[in-house]
């Protein structure tokens, strides 16, 4: 039996008028996925939880996992948190040549018709198509034109629909997939430049994306997988870099955020919304924005956690020999500086100024490294160590005020995982509040 994807009720809710969106957790990271669920596991919410193409994919990606192991990563995480299966939706974000864009088109789309195809085989729900790069034999010095990016598209969207058709029918309860469309598609991460200007998509770009896209799909007989299109990847002036943040300004956004009325099926796909307030947030799912996508801004709560943390360990710990430190912190940063192929592209200046990016960038880097062993390793040691004793109030309000005043109410307690997930919850909180009409924000939070 085939089940509706939720999503589509929401972006139905939306264009009847009824103010409702979704977030959606890009992240490969155990402590952020288990934050999300925790966070609503006590009411009946859908969690979104997207894998990038460079994460995850048939070669393994940068987290050794391919689309299948996500999934059981992800169901296993909820599985220890009591969090039901059935209600996380997944995603894969960037799907198409991305990683491969070097490449010459015919390999490079020969293996985003693998990616594809792995992804809808493991049951991800939600298909975020993204053809909008030159590929290695490509004009570089030409805009790609609308019509390639929108017939590559519709070529992998029919790679999606075959594997969705050969599944089918061995699953009892499988959910179709959506698709997100687009020709103006955000770097994955963040920007690479911290001078870039934004420009807003223009309608008649829209328009013309959205027309072309329909032409291309319909020439493959794919109408029901038309019918099954429900965002558009734009820019509506929202972008993140190494430390500044282009904030989302409704008065620029206006004319095209008219021009999607026209389209009764469809909502904006915001990327890149890392670090937008929460009332701005709030403003883009009003304005159509729908689906809100976030990523780095969530591992940049765990490791302004797991930085806090270091310093309380260093405290408690410093003058007792018997103690081993876990000198995280540092350990971090040196494998970072060894292996710096995650975050070159990303940091620019003096070494002074690289270094500082590499420990607080907003374009948080960090996530690539948490897996490696030794990270891992030094992160066991100082979880142990603080473990082992109570952590001061003190220093709770010296190194992590908002988790503070939490404890102080009886909201939480003072585990270190507690501690690490509520920090993450702070920005998932300004999602939540954006997305359901009903969260109310006080100084705690968002609450209903």
């Amino acid at each position: 039996m085939i089940i509706n994807n939720p999503i589509k009720k929401i972006v139905s809710d939306q264009k009847n008028g009824i103010f409702r969106g979704i977030y959606s957790a890009c992240t490969a990271n155990d402590l952020v996925i288990e934050a999300v669920l925790n966070r609503v596991i006590d009411t009946e919410d859908y969690v979104l939880i997207e894998a990038t193409a460079n994460q995850v994919n048939q070669f393994g990606g940068y987290t050794g996992m391919v689309p299948a192991d996500f999934r059981n990563f992800v169901f296993s995480i909820a599985a220890g948190t009591g969090f039901p299966k059935e209600r996380i939706l997944l995603g894969g974000d960037h799907l198409g040549p991305l990683t491969w864009k070097n490449e010459k088109a015919e390999t490079a789309m020969e293996k985003s018709a693998e990616l594809i195809r792995q992804y809808v085989h493991a049951g991800f729900s939600k298909i975020h198509i993204d053809t909008s790069m030159h590929l290695g034999d490509d004009v570089k010095t030409e805009k790609l034109k609308t019509s390639v990016i929108a017939r590559r598209a519709a070529f992998l969207c029919n790679i999606a629909e075959q594997a969705f058709n050969e599944i089918k029918d061995q699953n009892r309860t499988l959910m179709r997939p959506v698709y997100v469309i687009g020709s103006e598609v955000p770097v994955p991460g963040g920007s690479q430049d911290e001078e870039e200007t934004l420009e807003i998509t223009k309608p008649s770009d829209l328009e013309d994306t959205i027309e072309t896209f329909k032409k291309e799909f319909l020439s493959l007989n794919l109408q029901e997988a038309w019918d099954n299109i429900i965002a558009v990847v734009v820019q509506p002036g929202v972008e993140f870099g190494d430390e500044t943040i282009h904030e989302y300004s409704r008065a620029d956004a206006v004319e095209l955020i008219q021009c999607l009325k026209k389209y009764p099926g469809l909502v904006f796909e915001g990327h890149s919304t890392d670090y937008q307030t929460a009332d701005a947030l709030r403003k883009m799912v009003e304005d159509g924005i729908a689906i809100l996508k976030v990523g780095p801004a969530l591992t940049f709560a765990l490791r302004e956690a797991l930085y806090a943390l270091n310093s309380i360990e260093n405290e408690i710990f410093r003058f007792n020999p018997e103690i081993e430190l876990s000198n995280f912190t540092g350990i971090l940063d040196d494998v970072m500086a060894k292996h710096p192929e995650n975050w070159k592209n990303h940091y620019h200046g003096a070494p002074a100024k690289i270094r500082l990016s590499r420990k607080f960038s907003l374009s948080d880097r960090c996530r690539y490294y948490l897996p490696m062993k030794e990270v891992k390793d030094s992160l066991s040691i100082m979880l142990s160590n603080l473990k082992s004793t109570s952590i001061p109030l003190t220093l709770l309000s010296e190194y992590m005020p908002l988790q503070y005043n939490k404890i102080r109410y009886g909201l939480l307690t003072s585990t270190p995982e507690d501690l690490i997930r509520d920090r993450i919850i702070n920005y998932i909180d300004d999602y939540l509040y954006a997305t359901d009409p009903e969260m109310k924000m006080n100084r705690f939070g968002c609450s209903k």
